[in-house]
């Protein structure tokens, strides 16, 4: 009944063809499209009536990424608005439509008739109440509905679940649905972000750069209907876009991806080292000079892990990817070259010193044969700290290279 009301606003949307001039439309909803013939007539109509029935002066924008189908055509007949947009890729199409958008706000949603466009007033309401960016939410889990068929399981009950709980608990993002395609958000505040991705990423870099930052985020329950296509199927590609998640959500996340294993291989080595070192026997098994080079193994490995830590996150920061902020941050931030070369000096004396005696070893033996077992309690660890003190070298000036100022 309510669907009934609403579609009798289409025509008179469509009759309407309003002019607007830069700086009077309150909302611009945008479709990334490409080769969207069978869908997009149907998702414009309901985008034109949500606007209409809720009073919202606002312009239907299809961002087109080279169809070869009607959909141009299709667009321009519905009164929507076509910006061509020749460089491929799901990312670059958004961000050629939010560019030409007029709206002070923004809603953006898939053309394949999945997403339920008579819900944009829910966003703008929101919007209105002056959250940045709105989150739509197809799960149960945020009070979302999915229709049967409308979402694959292994997206509905393993790849959707478990990259939203990555993105609550590893950057704070308030949302259930980290790959709802339907949202929307000030389009002053989208250029304040400064998006990088030009891919299917672009959707998930909005959440986590927005929940970096603090941003006033709202979550909108909505129902996911099933795809409409017919001549084709959808876009996305399961194994390939869950890795493709997967790894931003790393690259955007030097804790999880280099401190904590970096952390973990450092104290298996240091208890590699008090266990071998002494050549103590646990249960009967021996540990020796092998397991002192396993240890020294895990040491070197894990100090790499958590230098390059240091390095992409004084990067992220002072290229504005990721804010400063607690005082993990602070003090990353912080650092001084300085005192970072006078432990890294210390490393490499230590290690020399250790590989010097090892010298004088074979020294009092004439050169000769040594006793491997022990002089390898000399050598390995002088190798491993003369190797950790030039890394910790060589990673200072690197922070000092990304310190330096720029116009």
């Amino acid at each position: 009944m309510i669907l009934t009301m609403e579609m009798r606003f289409i025509r008179s949307s469509k009759m309407s063809g309003q002019k607007n001039t830069p700086g009077q439309l309150e909302l611009s909803v945008v479709m990334p499209c490409l080769n969207e013939a069978d869908t997009l007539a149907i998702c414009i109509d309901k985008a034109n009536s949500a606007m209409a029935l809720h009073k919202i002066n606002g312009e239907v924008i299809v961002a087109d990424n080279g169809s070869t189908d009607d959909s141009v055509k299709i667009a321009e007949v519905h009164s929507a608005r076509v910006v061509p947009v020749k460089e491929k890729g799901y990312g670059n199409a958004l961000l050629g439509g939010i560019a030409a958008a007029q709206g002070k706000y923004i809603v953006m949603g898939d053309a394949d008739d999945s997403y339920d466009f008579l819900e944009i007033p829910r966003f703008v309401d929101k919007l209105r109440e002056g959250y940045d960016l709105v989150q739509g939410c197809r799960l149960p889990s945020g009070g979302g509905h999915l229709e049967d068929g409308a979402m694959p399981w292994s997206h509905r009950l393993i790849g959707n679940p478990l990259f939203s709980w990555m993105a609550r608990h590893w950057f704070g993002a308030p949302i259930h649905d980290v790959y709802c395609g339907l949202r929307g958000f000030r389009k002053d505040y989208f250029v304040s972000l400064g998006q990088r991705c030009l891919g299917m990423e672009f959707a998930t870099e909005m959440i986590i750069k927005s929940s970096l930052y603090k941003a006033k985020i709202a979550e909108v329950p909505i129902t996911l209907h099933k795809d409409g296509r017919k001549t084709h199927t959808s876009h996305l590609r399961t194994v390939r876009d869950g890795w493709r998640t997967l790894r931003f959500f790393l690259i955007y996340s030097p804790r999880h991806l280099f401190f904590i294993p970096g952390l973990i291989l450092v104290m298996l080595g240091l208890v590699g080292y008090v266990i071998a070192l002494p050549g103590l026997s646990i249960a009967g098994i021996t540990f020796d000079a092998h397991t002192l080079l396993f240890s020294s193994l895990a040491l070197i490995c894990g100090f790499q892990a958590i230098s390059l830590m240091f390095l992409t996150k004084i990067f992220a920061i002072n290229e504005g990817l990721m804010p400063s902020s607690g005082r993990f941050d602070n003090f990353v931030i912080s650092i001084n070259i300085e005192k970072i070369l006078f432990v890294a000096s210390l490393l490499v004396l230590g290690g020399l010193v250790l590989l010097a005696s090892a010298m004088n070893m074979w020294r009092l033996v004439d050169f000769g044969h040594l006793d491997y077992a022990e002089t390898m309690r000399l050598v390995i660890p002088g190798a491993t700290f003369t190797a950790i003190g030039f890394q910790v070298a060589i990673s200072s000036f690197v922070i000092g290279m990304f310190r330096l100022k720029r116009k």
